[in-house]
């Protein structure tokens, strides 16, 4: 199956365009499950990672943002890391990343992960032959011990087809506001789209394992691509509804209070 006819429905048609205001009452739903959800992960002492991987400009980062939007970011936090320091390159390759995995009651959300060897190290020639070939045979025997370890571990790849990949792209060099999104590795990646086609394909063959299934996210709309990740999310937690009930907020005390001078502070402009 090409990257173009993943966007498409099982009947091969278009689907209709989601309107933002039936988009936002959706969101909206699925942000409250998100919510009931985390409250049962923390009150349970799950521990749940997320990976999100795919082409650049696909999508990912609006989907963490939509998913943590309304969470506790002591039960749920992204990781997105930076490239490798010195000292890490000669590390272990994953050590960088266990100290990141949840403790109990927690949830992870890696934007990128240690995927990155398996594609745009790979593609950019950043490890050898032999690092990358260490990977492929590691990843999934480290994911069986995660998931051993009691680690609920649920992967995402977001794919895009080049016309919409380049859509954005302009998207983002026309608006400064946006600009920042654009790097020097997103430029090279447009230029070498079959190569890392042919990475993820590699990737795919090697670690698609059935403790932890690559599932594949159809992101050109992005409305439906949030929608859709995160109602599949839900459906991989087998969750109840915990929330507390309300708090009865106490009385405050009664008691004189005289407020400092107001020119003995600084105030902000107010300028609005």
């Amino acid at each position: 199956m090409t990257e173009h006819e993943i966007t498409e429905t099982q009947d091969g048609r278009k689907p209709n365009k989601l309107t933002r205001k039936r988009f936002e009452k959706e969101l909206l739903k699925l942000q409250r499950e998100v919510v009931i959800m985390q409250e049962y992960v923390r009150a349970k002492a799950l521990k749940i990672v997320v990976i999100f991987e795919g082409r650049d400009a696909a999508g990912k980062g609006g989907v963490i943002q939509r998913i943590t939007e309304r969470t506790n970011p002591r039960v749920c936090r992204v990781v997105a890391l930076p490239a490798p320091t010195e000292r890490e390159k000669t590390q272990w390759y994953f050590q960088r990343y266990v100290q990141h995995l949840p403790a109990a009651g927690e949830i992870v959300l890696f934007d990128r992960s240690w995927y990155n060897r398996a594609g745009v190290e790979r593609v950019m020639g950043f490890c050898t032959e032999g690092e990358y070939q260490e990977f492929m045979r590691s990843a999934p025997e480290f994911e069986h011990m995660l998931v051993r370890s009691g680690i609920q571990l649920i992967k995402y790849w977001f794919s895009i087809s080049d016309e919409e990949q380049e859509r954005r792209f302009q998207a983002r060099v026309h608006d400064p506001m946006r600009r920042w999104k654009l790097s020097p590795m997103d430029l090279e990646s447009r230029a070498r789209w079959v190569a890392y086609s042919r990475a993820k394909d590699e990737m795919f063959r090697y670690t698609d394992i059935k403790v932890a299934p690559w599932w594949v996210v159809q992101a050109d709309d992005k409305r439906r691509a949030r929608l859709n990740c995160i109602h599949h999310l839900l459906s991989m937690v087998d969750y109840e509804d915990l929330t507390p009930p309300p708090l009865e907020l106490p009385p405050r005390a009664d008691e004189p209070y005289v407020r400092p001078p107001i020119e003995e502070q600084t105030f902000a402009p107010e300028v609005y």
